[in-house]
């Protein structure tokens, strides 16, 4: 079962007095059950953006506590900054991240708005999945007018808070608080000083696209002529030449002949999609789920695109990096690197270095760290400021600092020779079998890709290689699992045992450390049966002259196979579950045999070619 576990990133209104933002997120830092992540201040925006993980209690206790301090310290009537912003906390999204559902951090979003309204007096309302009704879902529909027309705002109805005072809060402004999907705070460098000409790519990038002009072409499109506007009974496309008498024509039109839904792309810019008259024509963005402004940015002596990903699955960061390059060079611009703020899920950087290596007609199969590189070299992530992966990227595979795997190589040896029972045979079946996927992902990248390689033997061997690798990194954990399993039996052995009950629990945390001791080197056994059949694939497609390695790799997997089955077989002997203890006799039997066999081809087709 996963730790509950929710990522929360507030944006406060405040990036020039590091003081100011030391004490808000000593507040976070107080609570129990909270890790403070990254705190990411912008001196021109006058913005910081402040994340951090935790349990749901302690998230939510923090988050309060952070709002509540920075209602304290934050004047949003002497506020100047280039961001959009609303309040002093200007959003507060909640986002679940591990054993969380949706529902239960939506719960939670309102109880902390509740809080944030009834105890400190300020305005909330509630945005993306927590919104109260779909005008509300869009934190730019929210914030439209910022700080400055909240005063104004406040007297509609239609814009009466979530929660809270419907009186203007002149030092605190108003909250928006809600639940959304991870979002990527990414921004792209330009070289040059110019903001309109970052925010000439931006609207071409966004999915709320811009406005239309007449005779709307050339590099720079707010340079063409005037912006083009709806009047009645006449509706232009601004996507082509075509001009509706209703506006229902031109939504029908725009749907058919360039597959975009017009009357959202109208509501997407506040404009009523029944009355537009008098509204500029809009036309839609390159990438939606994108949000994407220009500014300048004068501490980095640039421009920047500042985007928002809200659907990264959808949207990805390479995809918009390399569109924006591709404006920026229609331009006579040069994208120089980009940034990210905040933090960024470990997904999504591995699937942009994936995509930068298939690009360049490299294999995937290779090391994790090697994908995430290159995914930091290509979107150029170090131009403006340091990109630590360690540091920055959410759900990063760890080990702990303890682990066996973790230690220097002749430490580890050193460690297994010793008296003590663990690590044994167990750890040293997985780290054989992660060593045979290891020498056959090597030759299948070796092979593929290279001068007189085949399109179809590069694509069985990147395949192969991918697989290797996954199996690899299964296999090295499973290093330190069977010892860890194996210490879970040992650690039942030591409970009390005076008392029936006492003998009772013990029984039954004996048996169950022994099946979780068995099945992890079953789990260690097939694995390494799979890199045998990997090696059979890797020693007809793979370099000649690297097929000794991969014979070297298939027999060390085998290690792994029958060193996995020889784990289980000592273990079941204890088991008392006998239906249980058969099955697993009879599966493991199986895996031998199939081991044996295949290792047989391979060994043989090996020394063939020898």
């Amino acid at each position: 079962m996963h730790e509950k576990l929710i990522e929360c990133v507030p944006n406060f209104s405040e990036g020039q007095h590091p003081e100011i933002i030391k004490q808000i997120t000593d507040e976070i830092e107080k609570v129990e059950g909270v890790k403070l992540l990254d705190v990411d201040p912008g001196f021109d925006m006058n913005r910081t953006v402040v994340t951090f993980v935790g349990t749901p209690e302690g998230v939510k206790e923090a988050a309060f506590n952070a709002i509540k301090k920075a209602a304290e310290l934050i004047d949003m009537s002497k506020h100047k900054g280039t961001h959009p912003r609303m309040g002093a906390t200007d959003v507060c999204p909640f986002v679940p991240i591990t054993g969380v559902s949706e529902e239960e951090c939506i719960a939670l979003s309102k109880e902390v708005a509740k809080r944030v309204g009834e105890e400190l007096g300020i305005p909330v309302y509630l945005y993306e999945k927590s919104a109260t009704s779909p005008e509300r879902v869009n934190l730019a529909k929210i914030r439209h007018g910022e700080y400055e027309g909240l005063e104004e705002k406040l007297k509609d109805p239609k814009w009466k808070p979530d929660y809270g005072p419907v009186k203007f809060n002149a030092k605190s402004g108003a909250t928006v608080i809600g639940v959304r999907e991870f979002l990527i705070a990414y921004n792209i460098n330009i070289n040059t000083r110019e903001e309109k000409y970052a925010t000439d790519i931006a609207f071409e990038l966004r999915e709320k696209g811009r406005s239309a002009r007449k005779g709307g072409n050339g590099p720079f499109y707010f340079k063409s002529e005037e912006i083009l506007k709806y009047q009645k009974g006449s509706y232009p496309c601004g996507s082509c030449e075509f001009v509706g008498k209703t506006i229902e024509e031109t939504i029908t039109h725009c749907k058919e002949a360039h597959n975009y839904d017009l009357a959202e792309l109208l509501d997407l810019n506040g404009i009523d999609p029944k009355n537009p008259e008098g509204q500029s024509v809009k036309i839609p963005g390159k990438f939606k789920h994108c949000k994407a402004i220009g500014w300048m940015v004068p501490k980095y002596d640039r421009a920047q695109i500042s985007i928002n990903l809200t659907k990264y699955k959808i949207t990805s960061m390479h995809h918009v990096f390399d569109e924006a390059c591709r404006l920026a060079e229609e331009r006579g611009l040069r994208v120089t690197g980009s940034e990210i703020v905040g933090m960024v899920p470990y997904p999504a950087l591995l699937e942009t270095g994936k995509y930068y290596l298939r690009k360049q007609h490299r294999s995937v199969g290779v090391p994790i760290r090697d994908i995430l590189n290159t995914a930091v070299q290509s979107l150029g992530l170090n131009d403006v400021s340091e990109f630590k992966i360690e540091e920055r990227v959410l759900g990063l595979p760890k080990n702990l600092d303890t682990a066996l795997v973790e230690m220097k190589l002749k430490d580890f040896v050193d460690e297994v020779s010793r008296e003590t029972p663990a690590p044994g045979g167990g750890s040293i079946a997985a780290l054989s079998g992660a060593l045979g996927a290891a020498l056959s992902s090597m030759v299948s990248n070796l092979t593929a890709f290279k001068r007189g390689s085949s399109p179809e033997a590069d694509a069985i061997l990147n395949t192969a290689a991918e697989r290797c690798q996954y199996i690899k990194d299964l296999l090295v954990k499973a290093v330190d699992d069977d010892t860890n399993a194996f210490n879970d039996y040992m650690n039942a052995r030591r409970l009390p045992n005076k008392t029936s009950e006492e003998k009772k629990v013990r029984e039954e945390a004996m048996q169950n450390g022994l099946k979780k001791a068995v099945n992890v080197p079953l789990n260690t056994a097939k694995h390494s049966y799979e890199v045998i059949e990997l090696a059979e694939t890797v020693a007809k497609f793979g370099n000649p002259n690297s097929i000794t390695d991969v014979g070297v790799g298939a027999q060390s997997a085998y290690t792994g196979v029958l060193g996995g089955i020889y784990n289980v077989l000592i273990n079941l002997k204890d088991i008392k579950d006998e239906k249980f203890v058969e099955e697993i006799k009879k599966e493991c039997s199986e895996l031998k045999q199939k081991a044996q066999k295949k290792l047989s081809d391979v060994l043989s087709y090996v020394e063939s070619k020898l």
